[in-house]
Parts: C-alpha cells; sequence; structure tokens
C-alpha cells in the first residue's frame, strides 16, 4: 500500500471502529506504539502486534469513550503521516471525565506502519 492509502484507512478505520481489524492489516509484526508518558505503568514504548494489541485492549477496558474526532491525515514526505484525534469520555475506574487532544504521527516502511508516537 501508498502511504495516502495507509493513512486513509487508519483514519476510516478509527471513525469506523475497525482499529483491531487494522492492526494486522496496516502495522508491521513488529511496530513500536510510544506513548508521551507512561501513565499506566506499561512503560512509554511497546513493540509488537500482541503487545499493541494489549494497549488497545486497556484503553478499551479502562475509559468509555462518548465522542471522538478523527481528523483527515496530514501527509509528510514519503513516509510519515500525522492525525489529530478529540477525544470525550471517562474512566471507568474513578468515574472522572475527561476531555482530551492527541497527535497521532506514524511512520511507514515498505508498505506498513512501523512505529507509531503520541503527543497530548
Amino acid at each position: 500500500m501508498e502511504l495516502k492509502e495507509i493513512a486513509n484507512e487508519l483514519v476510516a478505520g478509527c471513525r469506523e471502529n475497525r482499529t483491531a481489524e487494522n492492526l494486522g492489516k496496516l502495522y508491521a509484526a513488529d511496530a513500536v506504539s510510544a506513548e508521551a508518558v507512561d501513565d499506566v505503568g506499561m512503560g512509554r514504548e511497546v513493540q509488537g502486534l500482541d503487545a499493541i494489541r494489549g494497549k488497545h485492549e486497556w484503553w478499551d477496558n479502562a475509559a468509555e469513550v462518548s465522542h471522538v474526532s478523527v481528523s483527515d491525515p496530514m501527509l509528510h514526505g514519503d513516509d510519515r503521516f500525522a492525525v489529530i484525534f478529540e477525544i470525550k469520555g471517562k474512566f471507568i475506574e474513578s468515574g472522572e471525565n475527561f476531555d482530551m487532544s492527541e497527535v497521532g504521527v506514524y511512520h511507514v516502511a515498505d508498505g506498513k506502519i512501523v512505529r507509531e508516537e503520541f503527543f497530548y
């Protein structure tokens, strides 16, 4: 897949609740996911699809999301793109509401996402 196709499919998957399906489709087996801080004790970086799936499972079990806005992808050269996420919801354990913005930067090589970085 070309960069623009990957970026468009990632965004469509986020908007259509197909994120889990897209992990196997769009990500390299040894992809890295990096957070700005280690808020939950998993470390700032995880590597591999199983670890990235684990992050998604943690999020799904920790938060009730009431609204998500996903920007169109912004391409950068031939190997990166960024997406802005606006998310509203509630943390299940504490009941605390949240309203967050984050930027995901995705690095692509050989037709797969090899690294994602989140800024918030």
